[in-house]
């Protein structure tokens, strides 16, 4: 259900309901899961010897293959998860979500002041990932925790998106 509201004559502000914004976050974290997975696993070795500061290294390589696949599989399962109308059920991915990320941004953000010997390509790519990795924790940190962790509604009625 999207409300909209019109403060001025020039300004239209389009509120949608928690529900319809997780769906949106489950749906850009699919989307974003499966092109990173894919092009983690698709690298080709001339491009991770490129990235990595002492040539190609096939432990890398493999790890970052793995990785892929694992951002595959949960751009699969959040793009499944859309239309499911248990709340306790995306108040759990949200929870496993958030301290995912949480973790993952702590990870790159120690690698990133521990290894002195990076370049400055890898210390842009790290700040990149911090980033990303922050704003998707603190938004499914919010959807989870904010207004006491009442957000998600554990039982919705059924609607005609629902019924189908």
């Amino acid at each position: 259900m999207v409300k909209v509201q019109q403060f001025s004559s020039s300004s239209i502000i389009i509120m949608s309901s928690p529900r319809e914004q997780l769906d949106r976050l489950f749906a850009f974290d699919a989307i974003f899961s499966i092109i990173f997975g894919t092009i983690s696993l698709l690298a080709p070795h001339g491009i991770m010897s490129k990235i990595s500061s002492g040539g190609y290294n096939h432990s890398v390589h493999e790890t970052l293959r793995l990785y892929g696949c694992l951002r595959l599989a949960c751009g699969w399962i959040l793009w499944h998860a859309r239309p499911v109308d248990d709340g306790r059920f995306r108040k759990h991915i949200c929870e496993a979500l958030f301290v995912c990320y949480v973790l993952q941004a702590l990870a790159v953000l120690r690698a990133q002041f521990t290894d002195t010997g990076r370049q400055q390509q890898h210390s842009i790519i790290n700040w990149s990932a911090i980033i990303l990795l922050t704003m998707l924790s603190a938004a499914y940190g919010s959807h989870r925790f904010r207004k006491g962790g009442n957000l998600i509604k554990v039982y919705e009625l059924p609607t005609g998106s629902n019924l189908q």
